[in-house]
């Protein structure tokens, strides 16, 4: 279990910074504290105190001192947050349960007022899947209601391939907004679809928000494969974290040092035998829940609280909450309009608690709100032809070989009816066949791009298709 933090160790580096009114260093520090202990024991109390408001950073690196705080930062840390500024944030109005009102009052008290606490096994041991639950039976029959678009028989991740466009910038917007990523709605945009940072931004801002749209193209074009195990999650990590831990090896790989919660009193587990053994178990233990919904709210709930990675725990779980939607064809999760606050505190509930009322409301308002998005996007882009869709591969192959080919009229013909024959059951080859050269009569200057075939292959085929000779 994570070491909890004793009050006459913090109180006597108090007193030493309270001896330095013009500020004092971390060196000077370790050297008037008696028993010495050692630098990173030291650098971790000295944040605890700077989380907790008793203390004050200023500067950075060796240059960095600690004073005691003014009488108004001292206000500030003692009092709430004014009204207004939780109203501007939370102008969604998420319906909160008697429940959940009280723990919000709970963890809305400075850090000194709550209770340490290290990790308790029982919340996961506890566990039962299909037999515990996080979801009432109604619960669950109204968010399948609201999240199923009637994607009947289509294989896994069809859903998400449709709207994948606009899941990539939503998502990865939302959830990075959720870490403190400043950047706006319009600059991931640009940044998704044309590459472009946004100019006077921290480059790992930049970097979050790439890893996260890596990390769906991960899930939704591996849907078949993905799953709660080792494979996904481990690899949806590595992605997640790619360029943003100080050790390179860190990415897609299970926690081997002790970590603090900044502005918790949570103290997660530090031996890496236990982390690893409990990492297993949830992974199994998620793998069993038969319901989407549940399995994807129990993920949101127990990864982060493991905390089975250096950093990045809360990315690697919003995201895996997405493996049962994009498996089931389900409407994806992305978390619009979540208020930061409101999702710290149902985080930090389940963190100090054990308690999930919080987090489980913001659950369901964020997946109603999400679904809602997705029906109207659905509707914009029209129903799909599941043929289409599932020959799309197919077609651009073939439609890109005719080109390259610089094949005419007969000659594609011929290779069209050779392909669907070596390549298609029965059943499908003339609607294919049909499909395909409807395709090639139809293509033009304006788009021939989506079939990644270059302005020159595209100019020789259409003299040779318009002339009806073969070049």
């Amino acid at each position: 279990m994570a070491k909890v933090l004793k009050e006459d160790d913090l109180a006597a580096i108090e007193g030493i910074v309270q001896g330095h009114p013009d500020g004092v260093s971390v060196g000077e520090i370790a050297e008037a504290l008696k028993p010495s202990v050692p630098r990173r024991t030291l650098q971790y109390r000295l944040k605890s105190l700077a989380d907790a408001g008793r203390i004050v950073a200023a500067g950075e690196g060796r240059g960095a001192k600690y004073r005691m705080p003014t009488a108004e930062q001292a206000a500030a840390q003692r009092a709430p947050a004014p009204a207004a500024a939780v109203a501007s944030e939370e102008a969604a109005a998420v319906s909160l349960s008697d429940a959940s009102r009280k723990i919000r009052q709970y963890v809305s008290q400075p850090v000194t007022a709550r209770k340490p606490v290290g990790y308790n096994r029982e919340f996961l041991d506890s566990y039962r899947p299909n037999e515990t639950l996080y979801l009432s039976q109604e619960q669950r029959a109204h968010l399948a209601q609201v999240g199923k678009p009637n994607f009947t028989d289509q294989e896994a991740g069809t859903y998400a391939k449709q709207i994948l466009t606009r899941l990539l910038i939503d998502l990865s917007w939302n959830s990075s907004r959720l870490e403190g990523n400043t950047y706006s709605l319009l600059d991931t945009t640009r940044l998704i679809e044309l590459g472009e940072a946004a100019e006077g931004r921290n480059r790992l801002e930049a970097q979050m928000i790439v890893n996260h749209k890596n990390a769906i193209e991960f899930l939704v074009n591996d849907a078949e494969g993905i799953g709660f195990n080792r494979y996904t999650i481990l690899n949806l990590h590595g992605i997640l974290a790619e360029n943003l831990l100080p050790n390179p090896s860190a990415p897609g790989r299970l926690r081997r040092m002790g970590v603090g919660i900044g502005k918790s009193t949570f103290h997660p587990l530090e031996l890496p035998q236990l982390i690893e053994e409990c990492f297993n178990q949830l992974l199994a233990t998620a793998a069993e829940i038969a319901d989407p919904f549940e399995q994807a709210l129990f993920v949101m709930v127990q990864l982060p609280y493991l905390q089975p990675f250096d950093d990045v725990n809360k990315r690697v779980s919003r995201l895996s909450a997405n493996i049962p939607f994009i498996k089931l064809n389900l409407s994806p999760l992305s978390f619009i309009d979540v208020p930061r606050t409101l999702y710290t505190d149902a985080v930090l509930a389940v963190y100090e608690l054990n308690k999930i009322d919080l987090l489980r409301d913001v659950f369901i308002w964020a997946y109603e709100r999400s679904a809602a998005r997705y029906a109207a996007v659905r509707q914009s882009l029209g129903e799909p032809d599941p043929f289409r869709f599932k020959h799309k591969a197919a077609l651009r192959q073939v439609v890109a070989d005719v080109v390259r080919g610089v094949m005419n009229k007969k000659a594609a013909s011929a290779h069209i009816a050779s392909w669907v024959e070596r390549n298609l059951a029965d059943g499908d080859r003339e609607k294919f066949r049909d499909m395909a050269e409807t395709e090639l009569v139809s293509l033009h200057e304006g788009n021939f791009a989506r079939y990644q075939i270059r302005p020159s292959e595209f100019e020789r085929w259409q003299k040779a298709w318009s002339d009806g000779n073969k070049a």
